[in-house]
């Protein structure tokens, strides 16, 4: 049984004890004061996830832990990481009214009635090593405009840094985690002379937490598509494209955090004694 508030908590609780028979009835007020006294907060939540396959997890968050630690020193040497991945259904809502701005007292308000005008798919590109950020909006999310994304935005800005080998973080999404990825970077490869090289590194399954555009991504979600009003699908690619450069102009490598010895640590119990965790994954 969940509950939306304290106030509903209690109230709900307090009926609840009322129909057990034999007991007299209690207010709302003292089973308040219950769960003030235990600590308890029936009302709040927090979501979790296990790690079924601990030596898995690990064998693939490893290599893009220390990609992190390492980022700007790798990029000194010619190796440039990036998270890559896509922001899908982005809708052009053009709401009945425009959003009213917020003045003394009251916030933004924001019609309830709208129409949809379509949905774009953002593939997006994060430099861990500065924070710099690269995308390209799309009206489907196939491997093809993964691709498009990458030969077109990605690849001229890893030759104008004059990098040798581009690092991709990448998720599992089946946009980018298909046959078709490892081939297309065999073919690069090839056609570049051996000049530049690709390296594919996936996250575990279920980690969205470990990938560095995922962040990004709610800072777009929150300073630009709510309150969500674009009349047009130009309308909101141009918006899209309006953040990304404006957000460049003071883009800062993210205050990452979360260590492989964390990692380590935290799974250790679980990994059992002696096992080895395997390698790094990397395609």
């Amino acid at each position: 049984m969940g509950f939306p508030s304290p106030a509903t908590a209690r109230a709900e609780l307090a009926r609840h004890l009322a129909r057990i028979p034999g007991r007299l009835e209690i207010s709302p007020r003292t089973v308040g004061r219950w769960l003030t006294v235990e600590q308890i907060h029936p009302w709040r939540f927090h979501s979790w996830q296990h790690i079924q396959e601990p030596q898995a997890f690990l064998s693939r968050a490893r290599p893009v832990l220390r990609l992190y630690e390492c980022a700007a020193a790798l990029l000194e040497q010619g190796t440039w990481v990036i998270c890559a991945d896509e922001k899908t259904s982005i809708q052009a809502r053009e709401a009945e009214q425009a959003p009213r701005p917020a003045i003394p007292q009251h916030p933004v308000y924001q019609s309830p009635r709208y129409t949809r005008r379509g949905a774009l798919h953002l593939m997006a590109a994060l430099s861990v090593a500065d924070g710099q950020v690269y995308g390209q909006c799309h009206t489907r999310k196939l491997f093809v405009d993964f691709r498009s994304f990458l030969e077109t935005i990605v690849l001229p800005e890893a030759k104008t840094r004059g990098v040798q080998t581009i690092a991709l973080v990448l998720d599992n999404g089946s946009t980018h985690a298909s046959k078709q990825l490892p081939q297309w970077v065999k073919e690069l490869e090839a056609r570049s002379d051996g000049k530049l090289t690709m390296q594919l590194y996936w996250l575990p399954t279920n980690a969205s937490w470990l990938d560095q555009i995922e962040i990004w991504f709610s800072l777009l979600q929150r300073k630009l598509l709510q309150p969500n009003h674009f009349t047009s699908l130009d309308e909101l690619e141009r918006a899209i494209q309006d953040f990304i450069a404006h957000y460049n102009q003071t883009a800062k490598p993210l205050k990452w955090s979360y260590t492989v010895e964390q990692l380590e640590h935290k799974l250790e119990p679980r990994l059992g004694a002696g096992a080895e965790p395997e390698g790094k994954h990397v395609a």
